[in-house]
């Protein structure tokens, strides 16, 4: 808000109140931007640096410093022994399953949502990537081990790629239509027109242009990370900055202008000297060939810094980008999140950078093994090659110096040559060997118990003391997973859901375990928790498995016993149990295996009639049939009565008829036939009426 204070006017000879704009202006942004980075500087070069390249350089068995000419310079290699023996199990957690991270719901309706986004977020790790994201995740636990700190980066790159290609006879019609598209670029090539078509038929190349987005996740050199000195942690800090050396052609291709990054170009001897570290990192590649101008080099730093630029009173976080030795600000934009996962093996509380690593732990150790290992060959080789004293003049030096076995030397007087014998006193700094060697033990956990190895501690042992050997050997390793899980890989995971739900609004078919699913990240819930499956100080993989074997057994028998519908365990339960199963075996999609419940869908099939029902129809059946016999067997009558009464009346048609004949030629009377048929075919009439009605039941 503008603020205002009391102020007189020389103009109107009047006092007026005139109002000051407290928001930052420009000037004041650069010095802030710009003092912020030279203290990050100052701390991380000065102070974390050097000591990440004495880890470095122990970790790489470069020279202690302290060789002396002439004497053994043999050196252990402790800290790149622990290292490496600490990284595979870290591999196999983390790179063995999918859901060593996983969202968490914080409703019932996002349910669906957090396990879709589980396997979103692994689909664009495991496959959507430039690179493995085992050699991605295997870089930032190496820099951890070695360096204290490993940094991945995440954000979200739009890259555009274009097409050209040329189409013929398009009227002005389909013409316009390609112009309605803002991704396409059309250069008119002619113009023709023909007797046949009374509208001109245009040739054009066209350019299509294509941007396609991604997640993109990057392991970063710890020396490339900027955190200012009092930061407590990467969420809190009040800068959080990534610095490189990058060529022209990547900033022109982010959008700048080449003239302008031109003028922040850095001479070729000095593009990689943030400090040592940088300079070991770099070393091999000092033979770049500079002479294309759009290689040259620029020093640009992507900040996020915490600035009150609007004057409310309240910081917000900021992503600043400089350009050039005096961090001029190229860019100021919003940000919501700092896109940097740290990975710490032994993070010192209230500190961001204060941790312990591995080397910390073992660079004495490998210091004091060396010194005694050199003294020990220095000792065999003196008692091997003893040293020898001549009188000088008397013996020839020349035969003296030489080495060959059994070679003569000349002497002019015996005892000329007299060898200094020393005994062999490196068996004596053997048990300082192993005493160093346990005492790394003690501090990294990492032993030969740790691989199941140890004869001392298999042999002769039972089945139980075995196991609790090797279990409490793996503990360091699953403390050190556990601090990697819940720091760096819930930071990532956090700030993968939400660049996803930012950038990603439109639904993406994917495949996963052998089915294209759609994922619409946009309808996620932002604010899902996100929780980490490592389990610490639960024992290995076999007691695991055989707990989870136990509990499979008994969600069978509550299955055989109480049925599908039961209160305590159903097939989804079961499922999990099985899937559980199979990632601890290392077997990645359990769908090769079972099928999913929570996607049955049971064939529609009709129902089973009900026999009550069945019945009922039955007896209908035979009722109708029963009606159907009755109303044949009438209609078998009524033919019958019909062709009885016809019979009768025809005989008496025919009686008449002979009567009538006997009586005329008898008598000579006439008699009428004609009437008495008439009345006769009447009476039938209505006897056909009378049998219908009975029949239709009348």
């Amino acid at each position: 808000m503008a603020e205002s204070f009391l102020d007189y006017n020389e103009e109107t000879g009047e006092e007026e109140y005139i109002e000051i704009d407290p928001s930052m202006a420009t000037e004041e942004i650069q010095a802030a931007v710009q003092q912020a980075i030279e203290d990050a500087v100052d701390y991380i070069d000065n102070t974390v640096s050097p000591v990440r390249a004495t880890a470095a350089e122990y970790y790489n068995g470069e020279p202690l410093g302290n060789e002396q000419e002439g004497r053994s310079t043999a050196q252990t290699m402790d800290v790149r022994d622990t290292v490496q023996a600490m990284l595979p199990s870290l591999m196999r957690i983390f790179c063995g399953s999918d859901h060593v991270v996983e969202y968490a719901p914080t409703g019932p309706e996002d349910v669906e949502m957090a396990k879709q986004a589980t396997d979103y977020v692994n689909y664009i790790l495991q496959q959507d990537q430039d690179q493995p994201f085992i050699e991605i995740i295997y870089a930032a636990m190496k820099d951890a081990l070695v360096k204290g700190q490993g940094f991945l980066k995440y954000y979200y790159d739009e890259t555009e790629s274009s097409s050209s290609f040329d189409l013929e006879n398009l009227d002005d019609q389909a013409l316009n239509a390609l112009n309605s598209d803002p991704d396409i670029e059309i250069d008119m090539l002619m113009s023709v027109v023909s007797d046949e078509s009374p509208e001109p038929l245009h040739k054009v190349r066209v350019t299509k242009r294509n941007k396609i987005g991604k997640i993109k996740v990057m392991s970063v050199p710890p020396e490339e990370v900027l955190i200012n000195r009092h930061a407590r942690s990467i969420n809190d800090a009040e800068l959080v900055a990534h610095r490189a050396y990058l060529p022209i052609s990547d900033l022109v291709e982010m959008g700048y202008d080449r003239d302008e990054m031109e003028t922040f170009a850095t001479d070729e001897d000095d593009f990689d000297l943030f400090n040592q570290e940088a300079r070991e990192r770099f070393f091999d590649q000092r033979d770049v060939d500079y002479r294309d101008p759009s290689r040259r080099r620029v020093l640009y730093v992507e900040a996020y810094v915490h600035l009150d630029v609007d004057g409310d009173g309240v910081s917000e976080l900021r992503r600043v980008c400089c350009a050039g030795p005096n961090y001029e600000i190229l860019r100021n934009d919003p940000a919501d999140l700092v896109p940097i996962a740290l990975f710490q093996p032994d993070p010192e509380p209230h500190t961001a950078l204060g941790g312990l690593s591995i080397a910390d732990l073992t660079m004495d150790i490998q210091r004091i093994k060396s010194a005694v290992l050199r003294a020990s060959l220095d000792s065999l080789s003196m008692s091997t090659h003893p040293r020898v004293g001549i009188v000088e003049g008397q013996a020839s030096l020349e035969d003296v110096m030489n080495v060959e076995a059994g070679g003569v030397i000349r002497m002019r007087q015996p005892g000329a040559v007299v060898p200094f014998n020393l005994p062999f006193v490196g068996k004596e700094a053997f048990p300082m060997l192993a005493y160093m060697d346990e005492m790394r033990e003690n501090r990294t956990g990492i032993s030969k118990a740790a691989d199941g190895l140890d004869p001392a501690a298999l042999q002769s042992s039972t089945l139980m003391a075995v196991q609790q050997t090797v279990a409490a050997a793996q503990q360091r390793v699953e403390l050190v997973a556990r601090l990697f899980a819940d720091g760096g890989m819930t930071q990532l995971y956090k700030g993968l859901l939400q660049l996803l739900i930012k950038h990603i609004d439109k639904p993406r078919m994917i495949r996963l375990r052998n089915q294209f699913v759609p994922m619409s990240p946009d309808r996620w819930n932002a604010d899902m928790d996100v929780v980490s499956n490592v389990a610490l100080g639960k024992g290995g993989d076999q007691e695991r498995m055989a707990m989870l074997q136990q509990v499979a057994g008994k969600q069978e028998q509550i299955l055989q016993t109480m049925g599908p519908q039961n209160p305590l365990v159903d097939m989804n339960n079961y499922y999990q149990t099985l899937t559980q199963m199979l990632e601890i075996a290392g077997f990645k999609d359990p769908l090769r295996f079972f099928k999913d419940p929570a996607n049955f869908q049971p064939s529609q099939e009709p129902p089973k009639p009900d026999p009550n029902e069945a019945l009922m129809q039955v007896q209908m059946q035979a009722i109708q049939a029963d009606i159907q016999k009755k109303a044949a067997e009438l209609e078998l009558e009524r033919d019958k009565m019909m062709r009885e009464d016809d019979r009768r009346r025809d005989k008496d048609e025919a009686d008449i008829a002979l009567k009538a004949a006997e009586i005329n030629a008898r008598y000579g009377a006439q008699v009428d036939t004609a009437q008495i048929k008439a009345n006769s075919d009447r009476d039938r009439e209505l006897v056909k009426q009378l049998a219908a009605q009975r029949a239709n039941g009348v």
